[in-house]
């Protein structure tokens, strides 16, 4: 690593202030502590703790966590491509994998491209470094859209989600909204016939280098939620909950292998990155509201369908455990959790005009969650006030 050290070492007299190129100060400083533990700290009299891992070795952790639920996201934008044409026989493994990494590829440069660029001037402009939080967001936010989704489409909501719930709040750590999320909702509510209208959007019909099959007939492929609901909510066969877990059912990209999802939450829980109050509590309020819900004959999907269908366990396991956008305080976890899996799985129930739910519960609590941590905090301090009276 030393001759890349020494890259470094070399560029800065040109990047700092007044400097040839200090325009880029901002970019190569991006670089830098993104390949190397920054040796800088703080000036402040004060003793301070400090360790090689900092927010962007946090985020990086995420991304890795992403991984599985990624891969096998685009081997399934290849499988129902086959499987709706009708050659799924014909069809081999890395041919499906490679279409649909082509397929997916081209969303996740757009959202780099536009997100970080945005973030690039943004941090130039306040003479400030490049912040980390984008590194997780570009990714997330391919795996939530439909894979027919078009890439300026794509592009208008991406940086519509960073300057306005992102940069316009200050920045990573200080956005209410997941920024994921909002370039989601965005496309949802801007463009619904890209997201939900059409059932095409879930299954990619263009060929690729020759590696897909093109889609000529009409293409039912909605998700099972969609057809779901459309039915009246009867419940889903064994067959379905079973494509579901392994994630060979249409869906948006990274959402439908529980599997996968599981392998990334995981990873995400053993190196403390995600917080496993909020992942049980979301599972246990979208278990226990699913169940009452079928107790009041209000549907006829089991507790544990809601928990594998759609969106739910990707939200529950790398959305609602965001630590910049969820609550801090630890009963707070639950309580913020619990709410998540109520809203998601009522929303799914009782609006048939939009079966997923899971974005709308995070993004509801999202809004709510520093007056949960208001509440318990404050409870404390009164608490503890009552007691110190008393003595």
């Amino acid at each position: 690593m030393n001759p890349i050290k020494k890259l470094f070492d070399n560029i800065h007299p040109y990047v700092e202030e007044g400097g040839k190129f200090h325009a880029f100060r901002s970019l190569v400083d991006g670089f830098e502590t993104f390949a190397f533990v920054p040796n800088t700290t703080s000036r402040i009299g004060s003793v301070n703790i400090h360790d090689a891992i900092d927010s962007k070795r946090i985020m990086s952790f995420v991304v890795i966590a992403l991984l599985p639920a990624l891969l096998f996201g685009m081997y399934n934008v290849g499988y129902q491509n086959a499987l709706a044409c009708g050659k799924l026989a014909e069809a081999t493994f890395w041919g499906m994998f490679l279409y649909g990494f082509l397929a997916v590829l081209p969303k996740i440069i757009v959202s780099y491209v536009v997100g970080l660029g945005i973030e690039f001037v943004v941090a130039q402009w306040k003479n400030e470094e490049i912040q980390e939080g984008f590194l997780v967001s570009g990714i997330l936010i391919p795996m939530i859209v439909p894979v027919t989704c078009p890439l300026w489409m794509l592009a208008i909501a991406v940086a519509f989600s960073v300057i306005l719930a992102k940069e316009i709040f200050g920045g990573t750590g200080m956005n209410i909204f997941n920024p994921a999320l909002i370039t989601r909702a965005f496309l949802f509510f801007s463009y619904p016939s890209a997201m939900t209208g059409d059932a095409t959007v879930w299954v990619s019909q263009n060929t690729i280098l020759g590696l897909g099959y093109k889609v000529t007939d009409a293409c039912t492929a909605a998700t099972p939620l969609g057809e779901a609901a459309q039915a009246g909510f009867q419940g889903f066969t064994a067959e379905t909950i079973q494509n579901a877990i392994t994630g060979l059912i249409p869906g948006c990209i990274g959402e439908t292998s529980v599997i996968a999802i599981a392998i990334g939450g995981l990873l995400l829980l053993w190196t403390g990155v995600a917080s496993w109050r909020i992942m049980l509590s979301v599972f246990v309020g979208g278990a226990v509201t699913g169940y009452l819900l079928q107790a009041f004959d209000l549907t006829h999907i089991l507790w544990y369908e809601h928990l594998v269908l759609g969106g739910f366990a990707f939200g529950a396991v790398f959305m609602a455990t965001d630590p910049v956008t969820s609550c801090r305080t630890e009963c707070g976890k639950y309580i913020y959790g619990l709410l998540i899996g109520f809203i998601a799985v009522l929303v799914r129930v009782l609006n048939p005009g939009y079966p997923e739910g899971m974005m709308l519960a995070i993004l509801l609590m999202n809004l709510f969650a520093s007056l949960i941590d208001y509440c318990f905090v404050q409870s404390n301090i009164n608490m503890r006030a009552k007691r110190a009276t008393i003595k």
